[in-house]
């Protein structure tokens, strides 16, 4: 239920998740996924669904999607114009949707992040408006379809549900901006329940782009790693069920970890380069601490950025260095991306996804292929499968651009 003109409450309700979907190339659903990043698996492999011959590099983190979709409310003529990008959010969201067992007369509002939304379908029609430029068949749809509001409302039809439709496409933060917009939504009084997420899937315009800026990795993607050499790009999709504490409550719903804390900032030193001492980052993760009302002494775990090239892992280094101060030689931080990728405007939604897993079931996400770590990283990586126990986890998000996003989630017991 909405209200739009009330004033926010006086005391900000705690905000609780109850359901959560994700897609990646290490499967679909909560359990493969749980047991790849408990293990650190990578799950990279020849790209399949474009040509890259004339790419440098030519592997990613491709999902296998399977052939049919969950059953939904959707026709099959909107099953059949559904991309690849938005069959993984649909996936994901009604993973999210039946985990947290809402009903379809809910009225909840649609927060997405997304960098590319539709662009296969974007392709596909300048392939055709190139090499046929009065064929107009099928045009109209890829045009309407490569919207990514359109992939939202795509969502709500199949959740048979009404309610307003947000996307958020702050480039590789999109995904946690979208969680902590939602978040904020419920914090002021302005919804009881978001359904939030991200998605990406992978394209050859953002894959040939990403290669021919030589970002991507020719050999193995290492964060964090002292002969790091790039990242490696993944595609995939996460949503959560966020409510209000009470709501959960009334209505006897299962709560998988509560999410207690959101900044995000902007730098503004470079497009594309991070400010080399991490200001930004570090002014993100200050304020999702400031709100969230915990120190760095309360973090059991940091799911960093991380993405593998040079200038990214050694800003946030300094940042979480700067951040943390004492605490940092026993702070244990990993990227899961490489595992998965990096997913552009789903990768912040997936890793809080990953953050409540590890809340939930009390293990350390293990990075793959660490092993010469960064003189400027003065915390742990954690490089291999390790119980532990995790009661509030960090989240890092940052984007070209220069926006920044933290996200704070803490167990429930």
């Amino acid at each position: 239920m909405l209200f739009p003109f009330s004033p926010p409450p006086a005391v900000p309700p705690r905000v609780v998740v109850t359901g959560a979907g994700i897609v990646t190339a290490l499967g679909i659903g909560w359990k493969p996924n749980a047991e790849g990043f408990r293990a650190g698996r990578p799950a990279f492999r020849p790209v399949s669904h474009f040509d890259v011959s004339r790419q440098r590099v030519k592997v990613a983190a491709e999902v296998d999607l399977p052939d049919a979709l969950p059953p939904t409310c959707l026709s099959g003529r909107q099953v059949a114009r559904l991309d690849r990008a938005g069959a993984m959010l649909l996936q994901a969201a009604c993973g999210a949707w039946q985990q947290a067992q809402w009903q379809a007369a809910d009225h909840v509002s649609l927060v997405l992040g997304t960098t590319a939304g539709g662009m296969s379908l974007g392709e596909a029609y300048y392939r055709q408006s190139a090499r046929t430029p009065r064929r107009q068949q099928q045009q109209a749809t890829r045009a309407v379809h490569y919207q990514a509001q359109v992939q939202g409302r795509m969502v709500l039809d199949a959740l048979g549900i009404n309610g307003p439709i947000t996307v958020i496409s702050n480039a590789c933060a999109s995904g946690s901006n979208a969680i902590g917009h939602a978040w904020d939504l419920i914090r002021r009084g302005q919804a009881e329940c978001v359904l939030a997420g991200g998605y990406d899937a992978l394209s050859e315009l953002v894959f040939s782009g990403f290669d021919a800026l030589q970002a991507l990795s020719p050999t193995v993607c290492r964060p964090f790693d002292a002969r790091r050499d790039g990242l490696a790009l993944g595609e995939g999709a996460a949503a959560v069920t966020l409510e209000t504490l009470e709501r959960a409550r009334r209505r006897g719903g299962t709560i998988l970890g509560e999410v207690i804390g959101y900044g995000t900032s902007i730098d503004h030193h470079h497009l594309t380069q991070p400010h080399p001492q991490g200001d930004a980052a570090l002014s993100a993760m200050r304020l999702a601490c400031e709100v969230a009302c915990v120190t760095p002494a309360d973090i059991d775990y940091i799911n960093a950025h991380g993405t593998g090239t040079l200038l990214n892992d050694s800003a946030e280094a300094l940042a979480i260095q700067r951040w943390a101060g004492d605490r940092a030689p026993t702070l244990p931080v990993s990227s899961t991306k490489a595992s998965i990728g990096h997913l552009l405007g789903a990768a912040g939604a997936v890793e809080a996804v990953v953050c409540l897993m590890a809340l939930r079931e009390q293990w350390l996400p293990a990075q793959a292929a660490f092993e010469h770590p960064d003189p400027a990283c003065n915390f742990p990586i954690v490089h291999k499968p390790q119980d532990a126990r995790v009661n509030t986890a960090l989240s890092n998000s940052f984007g070209f651009g220069g926006v920044n996003a933290t996200l704070i989630l803490r167990r429930w017991t």
